[in-house]
This record gives C-alpha cells, sequence and structure tokens, in this order.
C-alpha cells in the first residue's frame, strides 16, 4: 500500500508542479509549491482508484486527484495559522506562516483554493456537465457545509461550556475530514455517471475512521513520526475519540469502520482490492 501511495503521489507531485510552473516565482507562488510538498496522497489515491473502478483513465482521473490535494493543501496552510490551530509543524517541515509569513499563508491557501476548482474544471476531465457537477459538489464539500462548517464546529468546541459528545463529534468530524473524503472517493463514479452510493459509503466510513487514527496518533504518537505536534489536544482539553471512548475502544471503533467500508465496496470484487487495502491502511498509519 505504500509503495502504491508514494506512486500516487509522485504523479500528482509531478502535475502539479507543471501546472505552477505558469504562476513564476513571486513569495506567494512559492508558498504554494511548498504547501503541496508532501502528504500521503490518500485523498488523490480515492480519486484515481475510485476512477479505474468505473472504467475512467488516469489521464483524467489526473486533475480532480490534483484538484483534491490543492484543496487538502490550503486547508492545513489556513488550520495552522494562529487564529485556527496554530500550529508551527506541518508533514515535519516549517508551517506556511512560519516560513514565510501570516499574510503569505493566507493568499497561498487562498490561491490554492482556487486552484483546486481550476484543476476541476479543465477541459481533460471530461464533458462540460460532468466538470459542473464534480465543481458543484468540490464547492459543497469545501464550505459552510462541509470542511469549512467541521472547522468551524471544532474551533468553538475549544471554548464550550461542555465538551461535546461522540454524536457531535460525529457530526463534526463528518465535515472536517470527511466531506472531503467523500468527494475524492466518489470522484470516479461521477465522472462516469454511475451509481455513487456504494463508495459514500466506503468514504463515511474510512473518514471517521481516519479521524480516529488521527486522535489515537495525538495521544501515542512523537512529532517526528507524526510530522506535527502531538498532545495537543489532551493538553487543551479537549473531547476526542480517545478520551470518550478509551485508547482501546477507539481502535476498535476505528476496525470496525474499516470493516464496514471493506464491506461497503464487496459489489465490485477484487477489482475493489486496493480501495479496500487503503481503509485497512488509514488505521496503521503513524502521520
Amino acid at each position: 500500500m505504500q509503495d502504491k501511495l508514494e506512486a500516487t503521489q509522485r504523479a500528482v507531485a509531478a502535475h502539479l508542479a507543471h501546472v505552477l510552473t505558469a504562476i513564476g516565482d513571486a513569495p506567494v507562488a512559492q508558498a504554494m509549491r511548498y504547501a503541496v510538498t508532501g502528504g500521503k496522497g490518500i485523498r488523490a489515491m480515492l480519486v484515481i482508484e475510485g476512477a479505474r473502478l468505473h472504467g475512467v483513465g488516469a489521464d483524467r482521473a489526473l486533475w480532480p486527484a490534483a484538484a483534491i490535494e490543492a484543496m487538502h493543501a490550503y486547508s492545513l496552510v489556513h488550520d495552522d495559522l494562529p487564529a485556527m490551530d496554530d500550529d508551527a509543524l506541518r508533514r515535519g517541515q516549517p508551517t506556511v506562516h512560519i516560513r514565510w509569513d501570516e499574510a503569505t499563508a493566507i493568499l497561498a491557501g487562498d490561491a490554492l483554493q482556487a486552484l483546486a476548482f481550476e484543476l476541476t474544471t479543465h477541459p481533460d476531465v471530461g464533458a462540460g456537465e460532468v466538470r459542473a457537477e464534480l465543481a458543484l459538489n468540490l464547492a459543497k464539500a469545501a464550505g459552510a457545509q462541509g470542511m469549512v462548517l467541521g472547522q468551524a464546529l471544532d474551533i468553538a468546541a475549544e471554548t464550550a461550556s461542555e465538551p461535546l459528545d461522540i454524536a457531535q463529534i460525529t457530526a463534526l468530524q463528518a465535515g472536517k475530514t470527511g466531506a472531503l473524503i467523500d468527494w475524492a472517493a466518489t470522484c470516479g463514479a461521477r465522472m462516469a455517471g454511475a451509481d455513487t452510493d456504494p463508495l459514500r459509503r466506503y468514504a463515511a466510513a474510512v473518514g471517521l475512521a481516519f479521524q480516529i487514527q488521527d486522535d489515537v496518533i495525538d495521544v501515542t504518537g512523537d512529532a517526528d513520526a507524526a510530522g506535527k505536534a502531538v498532545g495537543k489536544d489532551a493538553a487543551a482539553g479537549k473531547a476526542t475519540f480517545v478520551s470518550l471512548l478509551g485508547l482501546d475502544g477507539a481502535k476498535r471503533r476505528a476496525a470496525a469502520l474499516v470493516d464496514d467500508a471493506v464491506d461497503a465496496l464487496s459489489i465490485y470484487g477484487k477489482d475493489a482490492e486496493t480501495l479496500q487495502q487503503l481503509a485497512r491502511f488509514v488505521i496503521s498509519r503513524e502521520s
């Protein structure tokens, strides 16, 4: 799985590097390139494998795969800002606002978000109707119905009079983490005009398992392996899946979700083996 992820990451990185050559070398352009460097490529692989599952070629899928990585990078750049999570380390490197400054980080994030839509609507993706549907659903996934809503709920939870319960955390993470994973997983089906339901069920389970593993890493990991600060949630007294379920309970919940994700793809048979392996990888990672 790690080899497959690295191959996907290299392909998407090369594609983004090619696209970003056109924007020059101003500080904001440098910051954009820096922000999309590294990462695991999980969302990009969801796009490419979901597309392959529906007979959509990698040449077409590479555009939305690069788009989701650009969108994800934007979210991380803004999430790391002092007004948000105030992090100094991301992917083992100084965060963008530390490497440059806050204004450059904000603008680089804004530009990466715009780039995501530019890539999604590139003519090579397919017919105009397909591109429009992908862009519309990406806007919903990234905005106040999805990721931004989850991020806002997360910030509000930091000063709430009472910690969130399991249902509230699950709803929060369905937006913050799950919305972009849903878009990535269903992208190939949308490009092919196929039923998105099996991949939506897969994505819902994988997205939640991904966040639970993040909570586990925050408790058990170290900054060098994770490539970012750990232990922040506990220090802030923040409710997480681990604080509510216990470490073993959180791990069991994540494993059960992976089983659900694998089952959701059973209708595809062996063709979905890579996506099933990816679900298992999500809860085995250390970063």
